[in-house]
Formats: structure tokens, sequence, C-alpha cells
């Protein structure tokens, strides 16, 4: 049931992409890139722009209800243990701090010790931590977690991971449509297009997009540094500080198989392979300690 689950909200986010770019191809009557009489790159430019931003906007407003589908997250309305008030009292209180709306909170099973924000906006978010956390972490550990993720909602960080998701989308589609318009046209095997044409776009579009990733990564990192640095001036040095030992301490932890690849930007700890840093969406917990230790933040 699960398998078909996930299938049905992969080819729904498909369809709805799929019709957002008929809609817009139609009103502004864009036309074939690909011409008698060669490449038109202003048509490519749009078609790539469209196709680029539409899937990375499509994914951020669909966000919310994806990860609350995938992961079952329980939103917690009447808090039912001593945990889950004092879960909701932190995120109020950093809330009316950061002067940004109350999220959605919500509680998560997994064994896995992590929380994560997400959501199209400042006031329309989420913020959910995992069972194992809730139980494990004490009042000034989750206090530290939960202001590093506070801290991503209100510097809008995933508005501009969906922006420059887009514009690296763009160039991806870009460069790769062009640069096998000029491979099939140098191979001097008659007109371009074909099985041909859409085999090379697709190497050459993986190709750019693992560079692409490359760029997209470096920033999530900075972006977690900055996170840790504002969530230790609303609640103080110590609390997140106390956070980031506390999941250093626990980071062997198998990983929730139910979570989706595209969210591990969002969680306040992932750890990469010893071979895969330079894709890793986060720096090292070490990193952060001793970035945090430094900071001339009390």
């Amino acid at each position: 049931m699960k398998f078909f689950r996930r299938i049905f909200l992969f080819l729904l986010i498909n369809l709805a992409v799929i019709a957002l770019l008929i809609t817009i191809t139609s009103v502004f009557g864009i036309e074939p890139y690909l011409t008698p009489y060669g490449l038109n790159l202003q048509s490519l430019a749009i078609y790539a722009a469209i196709i680029g931003f539409s899937g990375a906007f499509i994914s951020l407003l669909l966000s919310r209800w994806l990860v609350r589908q995938t992961l079952k997250i329980r939103i917690l309305k009447s808090p039912q243990s001593t945990a889950e008030s004092n879960l909701i009292q932190i995120i109020e209180r950093i809330a009316r701090q950061k002067n940004i709306r109350t999220p959605q909170i919500g509680v998560y099973q997994s064994p896995e010790v992590n929380a994560f924000a997400t959501g199209p906006s400042k006031n329309r978010s989420l913020v959910a931590v995992s069972s194992a956390l809730l139980d494990q972490f004490s009042s000034q550990e989750l206090e530290g977690v939960l202001a590093h993720e506070m801290a991503h909602i209100s510097n809008g960080d995933m508005v501009t991971m969906t922006l420059l998701q887009g514009v690296l989308n763009t160039f991806v589609i870009f460069l790769a449509r062009a640069g096998a318009y000029a491979l099939q046209r140098g191979s001097g095997r008659g007109e371009v297009g074909g099985l041909a044409y859409w085999g090379l776009s697709i190497a050459l579009e993986i190709v750019f997009g693992m560079l692409a990733l490359l760029i997209l990564m470096a920033f999530s990192r900075h972006r977690e540094f900055r996170a840790d640095f504002s969530g230790a001036q609303t609640v103080g040095k110590q609390s997140m500080l106390s956070a980031l030992r506390r999941l250093q301490t626990m980071q062997p932890r198998a990983r929730d198989p139910r979570q989706p690849s595209s969210l591990r930007a969002f969680k306040i700890s992932d750890r990469p392979r010893r071979w895969a840093h330079a894709f890793a969406s986060h720096p090292s917990l070490q990193k952060r300690i001793e970035r945090l230790e430094q900071a001339p933040i009390s």
C-alpha cells in the first residue's frame, strides 16, 4: 500500500507540472526551440526557465502536504503529553521572538533523532520532530534544535533554496539541450532531433545536474551555519551547543527509510558518507560546533 501511495504522489506532481507547462506555453505562445533554421536560443531559454522553475516551485508549494503524507506526521492540536506541551510552548515563544506566525507543529514516529522545517513561506510553515528526539532530548537540547529550525523559517531558507534550485535547473536544461544540439550537428548525421538528440540531452543533464548539485549543497552548508548562529542568538549559545553536541553523540543512528531525499537539506542533521562531503547538505557537526564556539554570541 505504501508503494502505491508513493507512486500516486509521484504521478500527481508530474501531472501538475505538465498541466502548468501546457497552460503557460499556450498563454505565451512559446514556439518549439528546434526549428528548420537551427536552434532558437530565446525559445530554449524560456522553455528552460519554465521547466526549471515550475518543478522547484510546485515542490515547494506541496512540501508540507507531501512530508505529512510520507512520514505520517501527527499535527499537534491538543498535546498528549508533557513533552508535547513543552514542544508547543518553545515553538510559540520563538515565533513571538521572530515575529512570525506559529508554524504547524508535528511529531512523526521514527528511530531517527532529527527535526526539520518546511513550507512555502514564513507564515505557512511546518516544524516536525521525530519521536526519538522528543523522547530523548532534554528541554535545553530541544530548545536548541527548535531554535535552529525556526531560524530556517525566519531566514526564508526554503524559498531561497527553491529560487536557487530553479536557476540551476534552468541552466542545466539550457546547457544540456544546446550541448546536445551542438554535438549532433557536429557529428554531421543529418537533421537534429529524434532519439539520438534526446539521449544526448539526458546524458548532459546528468553531468550538468551533478555540477549544479555541488553548488546547491555548498549553499545549503552555508545556510546551516547561519541557522546555528541565528538559533544561538534566539535561545543562547549554550542551548544551541548543547543540541549540536547531543546530536553528535547520537549520530550513528539509522536513517528513516521513508524520508524523501529532498528533505535532507531541511533537517537539523545529516551524515554524509565519507566520500560524499562535497555533495553533503550539512557541514559536519564538529565543524558547526567549532564555528559556534568561536562566534561572538553570548
